[in-house]
């Protein structure tokens, strides 16, 4: 059993979408796994909702959690499932600092832009003061909507900023997630993108991020 966080201070750099493809692609691994919502905006929810009316299989359970009790009910729900992933939403909440300080990995979408790396200090702060409580965490960052475009160098000059800043509490996943239309269009219909299976290069960055992730 581990504990996935997916979250962030800054809002659109697709920690939603990390982590229902990563639930769904437990889930067809055969995994019992919950996708726990701590964003209020409950987009992982809705597209829960969107899998359960389309009587999409596997089913993904998904439950929505806020507030002061997160830490023991998320010890709670440990008990009753293989795996469980956290969307916490993309600002500095209490349900972020919470999920950190029970998760076992912590995942940070950013975007390779300006004010997307600017908020890498913050969740470096965060992440060292989680593991105060929370020794075991382990914290990445994964480039996520990185331009598809070859001659747009804004990943690279990402990973120099990244490898220049050398964050202690914060490494830089080997896997990188491009801005493809098959993410959205999977989204809507409530699936993973590697069940929508309309984009190779799509399927085979998602597996390569779950790979990195569990390793198998």
């Amino acid at each position: 059993m581990s504990i996935t966080v997916f979250g962030g201070e800054k809002g659109g750099t697709g920690k939603t979408t990390l982590a229902v493809n990563i639930a769904a692609m437990l889930a067809m691994k055969g995994k019992d796994v919950l996708l726990l919502d701590t964003d209020r905006q409950g987009t992982a929810s809705f597209w829960a909702t969107v899998r359960d009316e389309e009587n999409i299989e596997p089913r993904v359970a998904c439950v929505q959690k806020f507030g002061k009790g997160l830490p023991a009910q998320v010890r709670d729900l440990a008990e009753r499932y293989d795996e469980i992933i956290i969307d916490a939403g993309g600002r500095d909440s209490m349900e972020l600092r919470y999920a950190l300080g029970v998760a076992d990995r912590a995942y940070i979408p950013v975007q390779p832009f300006q004010f997307d790396i600017w908020t890498i200090r913050q969740m470096d702060t965060l992440v060292e003061m989680a593991k105060g409580l929370n020794e075991e965490l382990a914290a990445f960052i994964v480039l996520n909507r990185v331009a598809t475009n070859p001659a747009i160098r804004e990943d690279r000059e990402t990973r120099e900023f990244i490898t220049r800043e050398d964050f202690q509490h914060l490494a830089l996943a080997e896997s990188m997630i491009r801005d493809r239309i098959a993410f959205r269009k999977a989204a809507r219909d409530g699936l993973a993108v590697v069940e929508y299976g309309q984009d190779r290069k799509a399927v085979n960055e998602m597996n390569q991020l779950y790979e990195e992730i569990y390793g198998d």
